[in-house]
């Protein structure tokens, strides 16, 4: 895998509304992605994940103000693209996945005329070539009987068909980066195992690097390389998936890796540690550090703390200055590992 980064963000700032009264969504947030690489992108709901993803094709609501010290992709800025430079990045360098595929799908067309035409519009392919390549794409995907599922309207295809017919259409163009934006939330456990399978086989073939956007650690453990945990806008850890899954060094961390069951907890009543409070919202004005009413390590510093990450070890950083180790020792660990036993089952 190559050393050579191919996106770089520096100083991502989202924000809605007025500037002198904006709603800060996405904050100071700096992260890199190698080529061939994945890094997961892991929050609660509204701590700015499919924003920060979204800034790599500049995708914005109207009413968003995005800004940028720097985004760098594969050696350009896409913050200085001109319009028919950006239809041509988004086109042929990025595929986006969405969480809801059906909402994506055009429900009055058949499943293999939106590849094919996504084929002639992005490709440039004649119209044979197209039906063509869109077959060898639903096989690419593991959809079986494709001849037949091409001519199915999206209703007429299970979630999980759906979300590879998804797939297909985002590679279907061999970007460099896929962007996976919550792509197995709306799926039963079976057919999620089968699409983090199905993305892990297209990027080792392919070579392509992935975003991914999920609220679910367990997800991103089994598929990132490295992962930038978001909360309230910020990136308050960014390291190895390894090292932070064993040696979490951000309180906020700690408490997601916690929240997921574990194997030895299967077949008993365990309660969860929760976290307890709700993150901010988007028009909230927060000073200091944005989980620190939710934080058991919290001191009064907490209040005034500028979001700036330090480095823990190789290639971890943590925007928590006053703790550290203190969180292995007082139980955080690998994933699961902190859990309260209630009874065994009956």
């Amino acid at each position: 895998m190559s050393t050579s980064p191919l996106l770089e963000i520096k100083e991502l700032r989202i924000a809605f509304g007025r500037s002198h009264h904006s709603a800060v969504a996405v904050n100071n947030v700096s992260l890199d992605l190698g080529v061939g690489e994945v890094v997961g992108l892991v929050g609660e709901s509204g701590s700015g994940k499919s924003l920060t993803c979204r800034s790599v094709i500049r995708m914005m609501p109207s009413s968003g103000l995005m800004t940028a010290t720097e985004i760098n992709f594969d050696g350009r800025d896409i913050m200085s693209l001109s319009p028919a430079q950006l239809r041509e990045h988004r086109a042929h360098n990025v595929g986006m996945i969405f969480q809801d595929p059906f909402s994506c799908l055009d429900p009055t067309k058949r499943i293999g005329e939106q590849i094919a035409e996504t084929l002639r519009v992005n490709a440039g392919l004649a119209s044979a070539t197209a039906h063509d390549r869109a077959l060898e794409l639903l096989r690419s995907v593991n959809i079986d009987k494709p001849e037949q599922r091409y001519r199915a309207y999206p209703h007429e295809l299970s979630g999980g068909m759906r979300q590879r017919v998804m797939i297909a259409i985002a590679v279907s163009a061999k970007p460099k980066l896929l962007v996976a934006d919550e792509p197995t939330t709306a799926l039963d456990v079976t057919t999620q195992a089968q699409i983090l399978t199905l993305i892990k086989q297209l990027r080792a073939e392919t070579g392509m690097s992935v975003l991914l956007v999920s609220h679910d650690f367990g997800v991103i453990a089994q598929v990132c390389d490295r992962v930038a945990v978001m909360y309230g806008g910020y990136v308050v850890e960014f390291g190895p998936v390894r090292d932070i899954c064993t040696r979490p060094q951000h309180p906020y961390t700690r408490a997601l890796l916690e929240s997921i069951p574990s194997m030895e907890s299967a077949g008993r009543h365990v309660r969860r540690a929760g976290i307890l409070g709700q993150p901010p919202s988007l028009g909230d004005v927060v000073e200091g550090c944005p989980f620190a009413s939710r934080c058991s390590f919290a001191t009064p510093q907490c209040r005034s703390i500028e979001m700036t990450r330090r480095t823990v070890g190789e290639g971890h950083t943590s925007a928590c200055p006053f703790v550290g180790d203190d969180l292995v020792s007082q139980g955080a660990g690998p994933i699961g590992r902190a859990d309260s036993t209630e009874g065994d089952a009956s």
